[in-house]
């Protein structure tokens, strides 16, 4: 009979799901928001607006960064390696702690107040106070900043797991405080940090998969640099039914979700233009619409961790997760798209709307010819179908 390790069991499935909880909350808030009505006249149909309606502006990856991302990455991660080593991990704990406690606090803000304007509703969150200051010079806007009520609130409140997590002694750090911040890293890296088509993705997650199975299967880089920093870039979970960390923790992370997140959030993304594409009208609420590549990438996500986690329990040694989680994102998407006939499609999907406008350009010129010469050409059969008729009158 097979003696069941339930502590290290509930350890695994509590780090699961909090990082598949990520992703899938993560990938609605990466949902692009509805832009403002417009009267008649060309302005908002109320003033009653905050910057927090306007959504953030943000950048697409596109597959030259893709390619370019696991160079980078290795040249930081390099970076890294040869302070440890040579420098010790005392000075760069402290500035990077110090760098992230300061981060956490406007990540830990954004984040809060994503959730509250979920559980409040857009009815009850447009009722709340609105404050807005402006800074102009020469009637020019130089600063434009406006939020609600709650944000105000939220602040302080924000500040809360930074200063505790900064001012605690290394060996003390509280686990939920580490899973605060990185949560809130994760769910704003996941909303802000979008890549623009299915080839990127792949990309992407091929570069990275080859990038980790070299720094963790071919080196000892990885392994050290992950495990000489202090900081909040992790998820943990320990490794007792009780919650108690006497027999440790369980580890992920946040690269290991962030980057197959971006994928499995552009699947939503997908699913959500099919919707308006064939319905012609915004869904009413984010989550009613068919979702197919959104649940294949999430699942494949699911089983690719449990993947992970079950050689690195076997085998009693640190694993890429990207070795597993690149591969099952990427085949779920090219199953599903190919089951439904529409890989092709779904291939050359962009959804950065950058590159919409840089076609509409493109084809400007083209559109505008062909629309002179079908004009040209409906004058033409006009004037030949209004030739006047020679009658012969008969005496």
């Amino acid at each position: 009979m097979v003696d069941i390790d339930w502590d290290l069991f509930s350890s695994y499935a509590g780090l699961l799901s909090l990082a598949s909880l990520s992703i899938y909350v993560g990938s609605y808030g990466s949902l692009p928001k509805p832009k403002r009505s417009q009267t008649g006249k060309g302005t908002t149909k109320s003033s009653e607006t905050d910057d927090e309606d306007e959504g953030e502006v943000v950048e697409h990856m596109s597959s030259e960064d893709a390619w370019l991302f696991p160079i980078i990455g290795s040249v930081a991660l390099l970076g890294l390696y040869t302070i440890v080593k040579y420098l010790g991990t005392d000075w760069i704990n402290w500035f990077l702690g110090w760098y992230f406690s300061i981060a956490g606090v406007g990540s830990v803000w954004k984040s809060s107040t994503s959730l509250v304007r979920w559980l409040a509703g857009e009815t009850r969150w447009k009722s709340f106070h609105h404050f807005r200051l402006v800074v102009q010079k020469n009637k020019q806007s130089i600063i434009s900043l406006s939020w609600r009520s709650p944000t105000v609130v939220l602040l302080p409140l924000a500040f809360a797991p930074s200063l505790f997590y900064h001012l605690s002694a290394t060996s003390r750090k509280s686990i939920l405080v580490t899973d605060i911040l990185g949560l809130s890293f994760a769910h704003n890296a996941l909303s802000l940090l979008k890549i623009d088509s299915f080839k990127t993705g792949s990309i992407l997650l091929g570069g990275l998969f080859l990038y980790d199975i070299w720094w963790v299967f071919g080196t000892e880089v990885m392994v050290k640099v992950a495990t000489s920093l202090d900081l909040p870039i992790k998820l943990l979970w320990p490794k007792s039914l009780s919650l108690a960390g006497e027999r440790g923790y369980t580890m992920l992370g946040l690269g290991d979700i962030v980057i197959p997140g971006t994928f499995i959030a552009l699947a939503l993304r997908y699913d959500h233009h099919r919707h308006l594409r064939d319905r012609q009208s915004p869904a009413r609420r984010l989550d009613k619409f068919s979702k197919p590549y959104f649940h294949a990438s999430l699942a494949a996500y699911v089983l690719g961790l449990m993947m992970t986690m079950t050689v690195m329990h076997v085998f009693h040694a640190a694993q890429p997760a990207l070795l597993y989680l690149s591969p099952a994102c990427v085949l779920s998407f090219v199953a599903t798209a190919t089951l439904r006939g529409e890989l092709k499609e779904a291939w050359s999907w962009n959804d950065d709307p950058a590159n919409e406008t840089k076609k509409e350009l493109n084809d400007g010129p083209k559109q505008a010819a062909k629309a002179e010469a079908v004009k040209e050409a409906a004058a033409t059969s006009s004037s030949q179908d209004h030739v006047p008729e020679v009658h012969q009158s008969t005496s």
